[in-house]
């Protein structure tokens, strides 16, 4: 009984340490507090620069998610969840279900950074790999009955093939769970 209280004392410490507030702007959200982004990068959060920490709008809904970040306008009044998904939505379509997959991702242990290349929305790092080991995953996120250009999808396989990655795809199907399909090439002799 003891130990479980102590592991529960760490675990509201560990959040505690990382619970801040952001500034929206145009390329995401902005910390600018040290140790926050410190604590947000070492846990594979945003893009660190010049002292500051840009977060992506799908790591911020999912911190903003689980209250661990309070995000406010350039008038320093506080955007909710709705809001600032809608504000995302303006920039990118595929919003909510970019912020539906790396939320599942995270949720069962990946660290998930942006992807990089043709058409891949995410990085996926085995548990514990995260700035010991490059990501193991490269992840293409679509909607169930959203045409997916076969083209695209080859791009995209060759792509992780010449950086020796595994392309999963990502689909929300129509009750927003995401399913997973590992991706590679058949070829015929």
């Amino acid at each position: 009984m003891t130990v479980k209280a102590n592991e529960r004392q760490t675990n509201s410490t560990n959040v505690s340490e990382i619970k801040t507030t952001g500034i929206l702007t145009e390329e995401g959200i902005s910390i600018t507090e040290k140790s926050k982004v410190d604590a947000l990068s070492q846990r594979g959060y945003g893009r660190s620069e010049n002292y500051m920490l840009t977060l992506a709008f799908y790591e911020a809904l999912y911190l903003l998610d689980k209250e661990l970040l309070e995000v406010k306008d350039e008038k320093g009044e506080e955007v909710d969840f709705q809001s600032l998904l809608h504000y995302f939505e303006k920039a990118n379509e595929n919003a909510w279900v970019k912020y539906l997959v790396y939320r599942d991702l995270r949720s069962r242990g990946y660290v998930v950074r942006e992807g990089f290349g043709p058409r891949t929305d995410f990085r996926a790092y085995d548990r514990g790999a995260y700035g010991k080991d490059t990501a193991a995953y490269m992840v293409l996120s679509t909607q169930e009955g959203k045409p997916l250009p076969i083209g695209d999808l080859e791009l995209s396989l060759r792509h992780c093939q010449s950086e020796k990655k595994e392309l999963t795809l990502a689909v929300m199907n129509r009750r927003g769970e995401i399913v997973y399909y590992s991706v590679s090439q058949l070829t015929f002799k």
